[in-house]
């Protein structure tokens, strides 16, 4: 089994600072890409931020300039720095990671998801 434990969540006020963490362990042969998603009470989830192994990210226009995604591959963890926070940006977000698993003859490629960590921006 493979699993993304996430971290950080909380509540903040407007203008303020958190990071996220999400470690994955378990029978993990290599991440490729590795990524934050975000859903809103009513609303869809949506992507925030990507990075692949390599290091390419990808951001959504919304959180562009405030947000940085990172990413350690010795440790399976990837991170999400958020500054200057919004209300819009107060959600549940999920650690998402692209997963190769090898254990002996068997060859899996996963998609797995954290269970989620709330951020709540309010005064």
């Amino acid at each position: 089994q493979v699993q993304l434990v996430e971290s950080g969540g909380g509540l903040v006020q407007p203008g303020g600072s958190l990071r996220l963490s999400c470690a994955a362990s378990g029978s993990i042969f290599s991440i490729n890409a590795m990524g934050w998603y975000r859903q809103a009470p009513g609303k869809e989830r949506e992507l925030v931020a990507a990075i692949t192994s390599g290091g390419s990210t990808n951001y959504a226009e919304s959180v562009k300039g405030r947000f940085t995604i990172s990413r350690d591959n010795a440790r399976n963890t990837v991170y999400l720095q958020m500054n200057s926070l919004k209300p819009e940006d107060m959600a549940v977000y999920y650690c998402n990671a692209d997963v190769l698993r090898i254990v002996a003859s068997d060859v899996r490629y996963l998609e797995v998801w954290g269970q989620g960590t709330l951020v709540t921006v309010s005064s």
